[in-house]
């Protein structure tokens, strides 16, 4: 997933880490990421781990205090410094035991859409003057995309673009939300609830 996902923009960043772009920002305004996960040059852009760090950050903030995320995340790049790696990393800190591995999958399983909604899009200038299209069609993906969020039933977008799979659209709409339509506003980005699991051993003096 590294590979194929290199950089991403704060949209993208937002929709693989399950969070708002307001709480991406804070993630550099607030020095809460640490600074090799990101760059602010020309445009503020992530490593795709970081979206785990983010992701990590902001589920957990019900049950541990902003100073112990912090520190797991530090603890756990001490030995998590590939994205395979992350997968199994496991942080103990005193009472307290924090796996990744549930994160880890819910984060990675919104890169890889991402990476097929990027790899679907065609920009073409012999094709309706270089608008984005879907792949193999001549059909506009932003059409596709502001018909789902009218709130289209997909059997109707189907029918009106009968060259068209469901998971086209659904792609279609991603990509939409990952790359804004120049000229108009930002949409809110997607939110997955994905568990942590926080372990807490009680200790008893016999």
């Amino acid at each position: 997933m590294e590979a194929t996902m290199d950089r991403l923009t704060t949209s993208e960043a937002a929709i693989a880490a399950g969070v708002s772009i307001p709480q991406i920002h804070r993630m550099i305004d607030e020095k809460i990421l640490p600074e090799d996960f990101y760059t602010t040059a020309l445009a503020r852009t992530f490593r795709t781990d970081a979206c785990l760090l983010i992701a990590f950050y902001f589920q957990t903030a019900d049950l541990l205090t902003a100073g112990a995320r912090l520190k797991t995340i530090r603890d756990a790049m001490a030995h998590c410094t590939t994205w395979s790696q992350w997968e199994d990393c496991t942080v103990v800190d005193h009472s307290v035991t924090i796996h990744f591995s549930e994160l880890w999958k819910a984060v990675d399983g919104r890169l890889r859409r991402l990476a097929q909604a990027r790899q679907m899009v065609v920009e073409d200038p012999e094709i309706l003057s270089g608008t984005p299209v879907i792949k193999g069609t001549r059909v506009p993906l932003y059409d596709v995309a502001a018909a789902v969020d009218l709130g289209t039933p997909i059997e109707r977008i189907l029918k009106t673009y009968p060259s068209l799979k469901q998971e086209q659209v659904e792609l279609a709409s991603l990509y939409a939300k990952a790359v804004p339509q120049r000229g108009r506003p930002k949409r809110a980005s997607l939110r997955g609830a994905h568990s942590i699991v926080v372990k807490k051993r009680i200790r008893t003096s016999l």
